[in-house]
Order: structure tokens, then sequence, then C-alpha cells
């Protein structure tokens, strides 16, 4: 087994040290955010106001058996424990009597939620945020693409007017701008508009580099990092897109797996089978990912964290706030909408090779059965694996790697 990336242990260093940073800030009076992943983050950087991502936190607590503690406050509020647990989450924090002791030290209090209307449930959840006091939520509408456009991510970066349709990206422009006009009121600072020019281009190159790494890791043979490795050390960063910071640590990380290749490293000495994972991450059962590289020489070598990462961000043009904006309209689509997904799916996993699927679905990500479908369709063999990845109430660890094992020895390892 190869030991564990550097460039991963540094950002989950560097994110405990900004977060005791930001529980610093807070409790000096100043100002912070809560924001949904898929919102435009970069406005509030543009303002110097840290923001915590909603899912973020959600894997944190997860990870750190907070969970449940969270669920149980939102239900104790009278609320469903069970409906979108990955945003409900967050929600328990507005209601902890003594945050100290939950993980990392507990959320500081926001004074702003920034969230997405994916659907009627996320709304009511930011809604309870709103309701829990001296909290305002801001909203960002999700519209619908009157016509996909095939092979998206191959020109995104440069022809994204192509791929959204122009009253979509009118509606998101105007809410940025009165997002930024809701900043300016809260803050008395002007929007500074050549530092936000610089936030998006730092974003743009870190998005360069992130796409770089995909394509080493698609070529490479055998897998030289390890999925539990490369989704922190991708995914803290983005968390911190369009700063110096950022930008260093997704070079950082594409020069480590260069460095892992040319060395001819190998997560596992014999790999036996290729494994693609679709979904969020499985936060409380890490391991996961490692038991079966051990047990069977099978090994993840794509998740939609660094995909999405290399495909999804990148924007260039004139004018920077409607590239913001075409960078977060449509986002959701390409994750879980077909036919924009499920195309992006099938390509990605014959880029790098999959010998099968490892699916998780769970309630309310959409478009999970069509991905199945259009795998199972191409002749990649899928397991669907239904639980919550934030919450292991209903998880049975020793069920679910069985099942799987099962799956695995039976359509993917058989006569290998």
């Amino acid at each position: 087994m190869t030991k564990r990336l550097e460039s991963a242990r540094i950002a989950l260093e560097h994110q405990k040290e900004w977060f005791a940073g930001v529980h610093r800030h807070a409790e000096s009076g100043g100002l912070v955010a809560l924001v949904n992943a898929d919102t435009p983050h970069e406005v509030l950087r543009a303002f110097d106001i840290p923001y915590v991502v909603n899912q973020w936190w959600a894997s944190v607590a997860a990870s750190r058996g907070g969970a449940q503690r969270y669920l149980d406050l939102v239900a104790a509020e009278g609320y469903p424990r069970d409906s979108e647990t990955y945003n409900a989450i967050g929600l328990g924090a507005a209601f902890d009597p003594d945050p100290a002791t939950a993980p990392w030290g507990g959320l500081p209090r926001p004074f702003l939620v920034v969230g997405d209307l994916t659907g009627d449930l996320t709304g009511k959840i930011f809604d309870a945020w709103e309701a829990s006091g001296d909290v305002e939520f801001y909203p960002f509408e999700d519209t619908a693409q009157a016509q996909a456009e095939p092979e998206w991510w191959g020109d995104l970066a440069i022809a994204w007017e192509r791929y959204t349709d122009s009253d979509r990206l009118d509606l998101m422009v105007a809410e940025i701008r009165g997002l930024i006009r809701l900043l300016e009121e809260r803050t008395g600072s002007s929007f500074d508009a050549p530092r936000f020019r610089e936030i998006m281009a730092l974003g743009n190159e870190q998005a360069e580099w992130n796409r770089r790494t995909r394509d080493l890791i698609a070529a490479a043979r055998p897998l030289p990092v390890g999925i539990t490795d490369v989704i922190p050390a991708v995914m803290l960063p983005q968390w911190h897109r369009g700063s110096e910071w950022g930008l260093e640590a997704a070079r950082r990380l594409h020069d480590e797996v260069a460095e892992r290749i040319e060395a001819g490293a190998a997560v596992v000495p014999e790999e036996r089978a290729r494994l693609m994972w679709i979904g969020r991450g499985l936060w409380f059962d890490m391991d996961f990912y490692r038991h079966f590289e051990e047990r069977y020489g099978a090994v993840f070598v794509w998740s939609m964290y660094l995909a999405i990462a290399a495909d999804g961000y990148a924007r260039y043009g004139d004018d920077p706030i409607r590239a913001l904006a075409s960078r977060f309209t449509g986002f959701v689509e390409k994750l879980y909408v077909p036919p924009q997904s499920v195309e992006w799916y099938v390509a990605e996993a014959r880029r790098h090779g999959v010998d099968g699927v490892v699916h998780l679905v769970s309630d309310d990500p959409r478009g999970s059965w069509a991905t199945t479908r259009a795998l199972r369709a191409a002749g990649i063999p899928v397991f669907e694996l239904h639980a919550e990845n934030s919450d292991e109430s209903g998880y049975d660890v020793d069920g679910v790697r069985a099942d799987v094992a099962a799956w695995l020895e039976r359509e993917v390892l058989a006569g290998r």
C-alpha cells in the first residue's frame, strides 16, 4: 500500500487551522456565512467574509460521529430527521445548546445562509435557518435547460454561453448582483471588481490543474493514489476556490500524483479491478474503499469530486459576473440530470478504463436510475448501494461490504 499523499495531509491540516480562525473571527464579532456547495462562494470571498460550506460541515459531523446529534436536534424542533439529511445536519447546529462539544468546536453562528432551491425541501431547510433567528436566507433559483447540449465537458470553459439558456444566465446574474448589494449593505464596503476578476482567474487556474490531475490518474496503470486521499486533497481546496492557497494546493496535488506515476507507485501491488464511485463520499465509512483495495485488489479510480473539479468549474470571458453565473447555472444537471449527467459518467468510465461501478443511491439526488441504466447499457456492471452518505443510522457495515463483495466476485472479477 502507498503512504498517504502529502497534499491530502496538508489540506486537512490547513482546513483545521482555517476553521479555528473562523471561530476566532466569529468570537470577535466578525461575520460568517453558511453556503451550499453549488452556490457562488466567490462573491463572499471578494468581501473577505469567511464561509463554511454546508456539505463540508455535514461530512465533518458524519465522519466524527456527530451527525446523529444534529439530526436529533432537528427532530426535537419538530422537523423530520430523515429528510435531506445532508442539508439537515447543518441545520441541527442552529439548535445546538452546547456547540463547543460538537466536532471541531461546532459551527459558528452565521449571519447569512446561501442556498439553491433544487427542491422544495432544500428551501424549507434554509427557511428554518432563517426562522431560528438573526439569520438571513439568500436563495438562488434552480432553473431547467430547454434542450441539453451533448458532450458539454469538451469546451464548456469557453463556450458556456452556448451550453446555457440566456434567460437562465440573466436570472443568475441578477441574483448574484442582488447578493452583492446585500453584502454591501451589511458590511458597509463596496464590491471590489478588480479583486473579483483576480478571484475568478485564480479559480480558473485551479480548475486547470485539477483537469491535468484527472487526466494523469485516468491514464495511469496501475492506480498511483487512493480515493481516500484524492477526495480531501481536491475538495478541501475547492472550498478555498479563488485563493492563492487553493491554487497552490491544486498544483501540489498534481505534482505529487505525477511523481508517484513516475516512480511506479501503486495503491495495491496486484491491481485486479478498476472501479468508479458515483455519488457523495461515504463519510462515516471511509474504510469502505480501503477494504476493497486490501481484500480484492479493487481500486477506486474515479469520484465526482476530482472529475467535476476538472470539467465543471473553469469559465473564461470578459464579463466575470456572467461567467460566474454560468458556473452554477445548471451545475446540478451535470451531476444528476440526464442526459447531461449520464453521458458524462459513461465518458468518464471509458476514459478511466473502469471494470465496474459502485453507485451510491440516496433519497435526494435526482436521476440515479438513469445513471445506472446508461452505464449498464454501455456494458459496465453497476452495484447500487442504497444509503444516505452522511447518516449511518440505517447502515450495516458488514452487510453492505458482503453484498458489494458478492457483486464484485460475480460480475467484475469472475474469470480474472
